[in-house]
């Protein structure tokens, strides 16, 4: 996964045709860190399909409340350089994301 800092969102994310997962966690986040080794499984099982990215929001607060993600975790997917898809800590799923995923890059 793409480690994302301000210096690099905008290239990897924005400025980018297709579709890109972001992961917006931080290391004082239980639950992030929980979920940590299955986004990590989610983004390997679909190399390829899509940009796989994550972002410390510890330290890149300002980018994180730019993309009004104000709760951890959160998880957004990109197409073209537009957020299509949030979930948050209460709709995070795999499957669901899966799902999401396959339409996307239907």
């Amino acid at each position: 996964m793409i480690e994302l800092v301000k210096e690099n969102f905008d290239e990897e994310v924005l400025n980018h045709q297709g579709v890109v997962f972001v992961d917006f966690w931080s290391p004082k986040c239980g639950p992030c860190m929980e979920l940590m080794p299955e986004i990590e499984a989610f983004a390997a099982k679909n190399e390829g399909k899509a940009k796989f990215c994550k972002l410390d929001t510890a330290g890149n607060k300002r980018l994180a409340i730019s993309q009004k993600v104000m709760g951890l975790p959160t998880m957004v997917f990109y197409k073209n350089g537009e957020k299509v898809q949030v979930y948050d800590a209460d709709s995070i799923n795999i499957d669901t994301m899966q799902a999401k995923l396959e339409e996307l890059i239907g």
